[in-house]
This record gives structure tokens, C-alpha cells and sequence, in this order.
């Protein structure tokens, strides 16, 4: 069933009215009728009044339809308006569709065919013309809505990068605090360390076991703490951006193997075997020969640290003509998958009670992955608790010049070969968080 109409006819002929009545309820038009005789009439009622449809006379008694049909646009009505009249005029036609006429119709033309014609014309026009406007109206909401929460965005998005500001400011006098801090009690420390040696020698006097073992914690702790402050300082430095890079061209080889020399003693402590496995074709590398060192030495330190039975074995290798991969692989006590993620921040360890085992502040592993990085490489690591960790550095052959201004970025190989000696494998690369 058809919707009721509210139809409007504005005409002071009567017959005229009846007409189009007529025609409209035979064309089976479902309606509800209004009729006024002048255009006074028509605006009034339309501000009250909300009508579907509005047919009105070209000739009025106190205006024109032209005047009329601009004065009800200008008002706001948006419904169809159709003019019915006595004339022809092509150039009045024109006009009237210029004002916002619908349409327009000679009165002599007026039938059942015509009117419904026109009428449903007008009104599918018409309601495509309200769904346009609602559709806009709702584009111009979302549009505001959007606007509003980019301006939010924006507001929010200052404030992150004032608080991020902040926090580097931050970030940068803690880091000059600790390289300051640093160096100034590196000078006491070698001071105690210095006597405590002396004290030590033979020729300084014979002491008696008491004497000798506290002088000989004096000069461990004296140790340990100076290689602390040596990590915060050079942890320090990275974080600023000063710590300086020196590549020169070394056999790799060689200088592995003195590295190991110097951690055997902590190996053969423990009953560890410590050993160097190469199927290097060219060992030269241009690198920065220290760096690698450290690199190489927290590596070890750790394996050697967290390994009770078995041994340490360095594997190096050439997977590409231009790149080197030094894996160090230990039988220790893994690493759980769940702390994989975390093992490179800085003084994170994967037990962070008191009552550790493993004592240590957790700046080795920090201070490799941003060393690797430096050195314009990427590091791997595979672990299973319980079986062991392989710690894997691929690195370029030659360090190239863009390593040295501190645009560090990570290097990617196209295929790593991760270490086949442990079956489950987690690999965590040295690239920016």
C-alpha cells in the first residue's frame, strides 16, 4: 500500500483545483488534499504545515508562481513544485526551473497520466535529492568528527614528542652523569687495585694467610668493580654517541684465539673445554679490532658463566665472501623463550631476585647488542633451557664508513644460517626496538 501524499494546491480557480483533484484520485493517487488562492496563503500554510507535494498557479491573484516558488525555496521548503498554466511560454518555463520549480505543466494538458507521471517524477527526484543532502549532512558530520579528533591527535602527538624531548634531555644527563661518575672513581679504583697488587708481591714482605686473603678480595672486588664502571661508562658513551670506532685490518683468526687464551683459566676452572673451530678461507677482517674484542669476550664470559658441565666452543665461518658469522656455543643452562625478548636491555637478567645465583648487573649482553650494531652487523640467538645457547654474530668483512657516524642500522641477510646443534631456535636480531 502506497504512503498517504499531503498534497498542496495553490490556485484561485476553483475548476482548476477540482481538475487536478479529479486527475490525481483517479490516477489512484493516495492523498491528503489542501488548496489555498493566493500566494500569502501558500506561505503561510506552508510554515506550518509540512506537505509532500505542492501544485500551484503561474497567475495569482497577489503575486506571480515564479515570485512564489523563489519566496518558498528561500523559506526552505524543499518538497516538488509543479506550476500549472494557462500558457505556453518556453522562456517562463526556463525561469521558473532557474527559481526551483520541479517542473511545469500547461493546464490544458492536465490528465491522469500526466499528473501521475510528473508527480512520481517529482517525487523520486525528490526523495534522491534528500538522501544526497542527508548523506552530505553526515559526511560533514564525520568530516567535523574527524577534524576534532585529528586536532586531539595533533595535541596529543605535541605532547608525546614535549614528553619525549624531556625524556632524552633525561636520558642524556643520566648518561653524562654516569660517564662523569665513571671516570672519576675509575682513578681511586686502579689506585686500590695498584697497592693491592704491591702489597701482594714478595718482595713487599712475607704476610700470613689472613693478610694474604684479604688483600687478595681487596684486588677481586677492586676488579670487578672497576669492570662495572668500565660497562656504565662504555654503555654511557654508546648511548651519547661518543664512543668512537677505530677499524684497522687484523687476522680474525689470531685474534680469537688470543681471546680465548686469556678466558681459559676461568674455563679450566670450572672443568670447561674451551675451544676454536674455523673453516675460514680469508681470516682478514677490517674491524674495529677492540670492539670485537669485548664483543667477544662478554660472549664468552657469559657461556663460560652459565655453563656447569661440558664446555665452550667458538665456531666462525664464512657464510658470504663479504660476510663473517662467529657463533659461540655453550652446553649451559639455556635460556627460557619467554625471556629471549629482554636478554639485550640494559641491566636485565633473567633472574632478577637477591638471592641469585648468577651474579652480575646485566650490561654485558646491552653492551654487545649495541656494540654488533656499531659494527654494522646483527646478532642471533638460539636456546633451549635446559640444553644450551648459541650466540651468533654476523658481521661484514670490511666495516664500511657509514658505521663510523653512528647511523646505525641493522644488517640484513637474505638466509641466516642459524646453528643446527639445538633443535628449538628463537632468533632475536640486533635492529632498533
Amino acid at each position: 500500500m502506497e504512503p498517504m501524499l499531503k498534497i498542496l494546491v495553490v490556485d484561485d480557480d476553483e475548476v482548476d483545483r477540482m481538475a487536478v483533484r479529479r486527475a490525481l484520485k483517479s490516477a489512484g493517487v493516495f492523498m491528503e488534499w489542501f488548496e489555498v488562492e493566493d500566494c500569502a496563503a501558500a506561505i503561510a500554510i506552508t510554515q506550518t504545515t509540512h506537505f509532500d507535494f505542492i501544485f500551484l498557479d503561474y497567475c495569482l491573484p497577489d503575486n506571480d508562481g515564479l515570485n512564489l516558488v523563489r519566496e518558498l525555496r528561500q523559506r526552505g521548503v524543499r518538497v516538488p513544485l509543479v506550476v500549472l498554466t494557462g500558457q505556453g511560454d518556453e522562456e517562463i518555463a526556463v525561469e521558473l526551473m532557474k527559481a526551483g520549480a520541479s517542473d511545469y505543466l500547461a493546464k490544458s494538458k492536465v490528465s491522469s497520466e500526466t499528473l501521475i507521471r510528473i508527480l512520481r517524477n517529482a517525487m523520486r527526484v525528490y526523495r534522491a535529492e534528500v538522501q544526497v543532502a542527508l548523506a552530505n549532512q553526515q559526511l560533514r558530520e564525520s568530516n567535523d568528527l574527524l577534524r576534532r579528533k585529528n586536532q586531539e591527535l595533533e595535541h596529543q602527538r605535541q605532547q608525546i614528542q614535549l614528553q619525549n624531548l624531556k625524556l632524552l634531555e633525561a636520558s642524556r644527563l643520566k648518561s653524562q652523569f654516569l660517564a662523569t661518575m665513571s671516570h672519576e672513581l675509575r682513578t681511586p679504583l686502579n689506585a686500590i687495585i695498584g697497592f693491592s697488587q704491591m702489597l701482594l708481591r714478595p718482595s713487599k714482605g712475607q704476610l700470613n694467610p689472613q693478610q694474604l686473603d684479604m688483600l687478595q678480595r681487596i684486588l677481586n672486588n677492586g676488579r670487578n668493580l672497576l669492570e662495572l664502571l668500565n660497562d656504565i661508562l662504555d654503555l654511557s658513551k654508546i648511548e651519547v654517541g661518543r664512543l668512537e670506532l677505530v677499524p684497522d685490518t687484523f687476522n680474525l683468526e689470531t685474534e680469537l684465539r688470543t681471546t680465548l687464551e686469556g678466558l681459559r683459566s676461568l674455563a679450566a676452572q670450572k672443568g670447561l673445554f674451551l675451544e676454536l673451530q674455523t673453516t675460514l678461507q680469508n681470516p682478514q677482517i677490517t674491524s674495529d679490532r677492540q670492539r670485537l674484542r669485548q664483543v667477544m669476550v662478554n660472549l664468552l664470559s657469559n657461556a663460560i658463566k652459565f655453563t656447569e658441565a661440558g664446555g665452550v666452543w667458538v665456531e666462525v665461518s664464512e657464510p658470504e665472501p663479504d660476510h663473517l658469522a662467529i657463533a659461540v656455543h655453550d652446553t649451559g643452562i639455556g635460556i627460557d623463550e619467554a625471556h629471549l625478548e629482554h636478554i639485550f636491555e640494559a641491566f636485565r637478567q633473567v633472574d632478577q631476585s637477591i638471592t641469585r645465583r648468577y651474579t652480575g648487573t646485566g650490561l654485558g649482553l646491552a653492551i654487545t647488542y649495541s656494540l654488533v650494531k656499531m659494527l654494522n652487523g646483527a646478532i642471533i640467538v638460539d636456546s633451549q633451557l635446559g640444553k644450551g645457547s648459541v650466540f651468533r654474530i654476523e658481521l661484514p668483512r670490511t666495516l664500511s664508513g657509514t658505521s663510523l657516524s653512528h647511523d646505525i642500522q641493522e644488517l640484513t641477510f637474505t638466509s641466516p644460517r642459524a646453528p643446527k646443534s639445538i633443535d628449538h631456535r628463537r632468533l632475536v636480531r640486533g635492529h632498533d626496538q
